[in-house]
């Protein structure tokens, strides 16, 4: 199977990231997408990031009952700091049956020069950059093994929900619904849930 291998904090998972990797699937020949869901890297500040184990069950919560999408913890498994090109490596190894494609947004293909070993990224994985406002990327300027998305752009970040909850704003409509009332649960909410 083609597996489209989208990696994050999900800091939380919200309904950019879902439509995202629903477009992936149907438009872009991805038989399934799998959320990695990137452990906390020791060198950030602990309140950067949700507890590792909480921003996995969310993605759980978001893709339950959808058989192309999978939430991951394999990356919780391997050696830190995680470093994509190992990650790769190790889920080559695991599911040798699968050809994996590395899914970006256009403002990490504009470091990824910069990444670990950035051309045997290139040279053994195809990827697929997604477009993110404020950073263009010319299709005519990739590689052979990287594709260009024509998905929709959204303009949704996971530091928009936490503020807006810290708030108590009802942004439900922003989150898979099961994620929405987990995090409801988590921080308190005041906003009703029996409407």
């Amino acid at each position: 199977m083609n597996i489209g291998i989208f990696s994050g904090s999900f800091n939380p998972v919200h309904i950019g990231h879902l439509a995202l990797a629903n477009y992936l699937c149907e438009y872009e020949g991805l038989d399934q997408v799998w959320f990695m869901v990137s452990p906390r890297n020791p060198l950030k500040e602990a309140d950067e990031l949700m507890d590792d184990s909480l921003r996995l069950k969310l993605v759980q919560l978001a893709v339950e009952g959808y058989p192309k999408f999978r939430a991951s913890d394999f990356e919780f498994r391997l050696p830190r700091p995680s470093y994509t090109v190992h990650t790769l490596d190790e889920l080559r190894r695991a599911y040798p049956q699968h050809v994996f494609h590395l899914i970006i947004g256009s403002d990490n293909w504009l470091l990824f020069p910069r990444w670990r070993e950035s051309e045997r990224i290139l040279a053994t994985t195809p990827l697929i950059i997604y477009p993110r406002p404020g950073y263009p990327v010319d299709p005519q300027t990739l590689p052979p093994t990287v594709r260009m998305t024509s998905a929709p752009v959204f303009e949704i970040s996971s530091t928009f929900i936490r503020q807006a909850i810290a708030e108590g704003r009802d942004i439900r409509y922003f989150l898979h619904p099961r994620v929405y009332e987990a995090l409801c649960k988590e921080d308190n909410c005041t906003v009703s849930q029996a409407e």
